[in-house]
């Protein structure tokens, strides 16, 4: 669909001039072949049906029908009505293509509101631990202070209003002004997938306290637990009869993680988990129950970037308006979805069982996005030698790892653990075929280690 839509000449079969290049797609492999004039098979006869209708679809959205050109600061309308269209069939609640913001990823989203809620150091977001560094990051870069709270390692990863209430208060009694609450579901490092019952605690503890709910929602389609399911914090809190003017809520989603857009992208998808468009940099947000004054200056900020990448627009459109039942491309879309999805579950599990038979770590499931964050109990002797390299001990041992056998894993220390502790952040990423080598490999280097530096 990209493609057509970034060359519409290509959707007009009686167009015979130039050269073309042809995809060909077999075992996942890609042959690019370039042929005589009067060999020219059309592209779109590698196309089906509902890709090329929904080309069009698109391009009689964009003014001009080019891809080249600016559009809306919030992004193109009808890709927002597209996308609140989406929002609506998943919660079962309206949604309003005004309150949608494309951006180029959800970074971008995550540092305008952060430039938006933050005045002074004076001003904390609460933000979990572990946490997806993007958002320390953003709060120390717009001068704001992060008010931690500790997800529960002892009950998967669980999120405790009680902690929220007691850092709420700490913080307060040193003055600080706490703006919001960030809550990344499914969770990122700690893969976590929060109950229903957790989340409408959280959504009134949040009304309650008169703070903003920031929801990371990215990986909302990579949930591999049947005991478990994916709920909005839109949806929560609107099946709580919460509506506009009891909760001020941005949601982010992003075409870097999730699902499969088409079946071109088989192999980046392996690699990168659902969607995998991580370079294409589409995403969005959706605000809701903020006043107009306040929705004005989002729009000014929004509007200092004049807009999102246009490319990011269409696949953030696709991404919340995949294949349907009857559409030519639905079956080879839902079996390759299917199929990733319950590979990388497989490989959750597989990567989870190995990890929990090695001496001193402990590893909690993988309910949802693309990683493990076990914790590892280092013998003082590697403490030690890791003070003495002047590193963490979690980076002493990630390093070493590399070193031994070039698997990577990033130090639980990148992403805050509670201290005293340390962690590992694992990807379920690599091809599935390649995981028992990679388990192989992690077995012997880490007997090797803790035989270094026992007793």
């Amino acid at each position: 669909v990209l493609a057509l839509c970034d060359h519409p000449a290509i959707l007009d079969k009686s167009e015979t001039q130039g050269l073309f290049r042809i995809f060909t797609l077999a075992d996942y492999k890609f042959s690019l072949t370039i042929v005589p004039l009067p060999h020219v098979i059309w592209l779109v006869a590698f196309c089906s049906a509902d890709s090329i209708e929904r080309a069009w679809q698109i391009l009689d959205q964009i003014p001009g029908r080019a891809t080249g050109a600016y559009s809306h600061s919030q992004g193109i309308k009808g890709l927002r009505d597209t996308i609140a269209a989406g929002i609506e069939a998943r919660d079962g609640f309206p949604a309003d293509p005004n309150d949608i913001f494309l951006t180029d990823g959800a970074s971008p989203a995550v540092h305008m509101m952060m430039q938006l809620l933050i005045r002074s150091e004076k001003d904390g977001i609460l933000c979990p631990i572990p946490q997806y560094p993007l958002y320390s990051a953003s709060i120390a870069l717009h001068g704001g202070t992060l008010v931690p709270y500790y997800l529960d390692e002892a009950t998967g990863w669980g999120l405790e209003v009680s902690e929220l209430k007691k850092q709420l208060e700490t913080s307060r009694s040193k003055g600080i002004t706490v703006r919001a609450l960030v809550v990344i579901n499914p969770g990122n490092p700690t893969g976590q997938v929060l109950a229903e019952e957790n989340q409408k605690a959280i959504v009134e503890f949040c009304k309650q306290e008169g703070l903003v709910l920031l929801a990371d929602e990215v990986y909302q389609e990579n949930v591999y637990v049947p005991e478990k399911k994916f709920h909005s914090f839109k949806k929560v809190s609107r099946s709580m009869g919460y509506g506009e003017k009891d909760i001020a809520l941005v949601s982010f989603q992003s075409v870097s993680k999730g699902k499969i857009l088409f079946c071109l992208t088989s192999i980046i998808a392996v690699i990168e988990g659902y969607y995998g468009e991580c370079g294409k940099r589409g995403g969005y947000m959706e605000v809701t129950g903020f006043g107009a004054d306040v929705r004005e200056q989002i729009y000014k900020v929004a509007s200092v970037n004049l807009c999102s990448n246009i490319s990011g627009q269409i696949l953030a459109s696709l991404v919340m308006s995949p294949p349907k039942v009857g559409d030519e491309s639905y079956e080879s879309y839902s079996a390759e979805r299917d199929g990733i999805l319950s590979s990388l579950a497989r490989r959750a599990k597989t990567l989870e069982d190995a990890f929990n038979k090695l001496e001193g770590v402990t590893c909690n499931k993988a309910e949802g996005a693309m990683y493990l964050f076990p914790r590892i109990d280092l013998p003082e002797k590697a403490i030690k030698a890791a003070e003495a390299a002047k590193k963490a001990p979690d980076a002493y041992y990630c390093q070493r790892l590399l070193a031994a056998t070039g698997i990577v894993f990033v130090p639980g220390s990148g992403f805050g653990q509670v201290p005293g502790t340390w962690h590992f952040r694992c990807t379920i990423l690599p091809q599935e075929e390649k995981i028992p080598a990679i388990v192989t490999r992690l077995t012997d280097f880490h007997k090797s280690f803790m035989d270094e530096f026992r007793g």
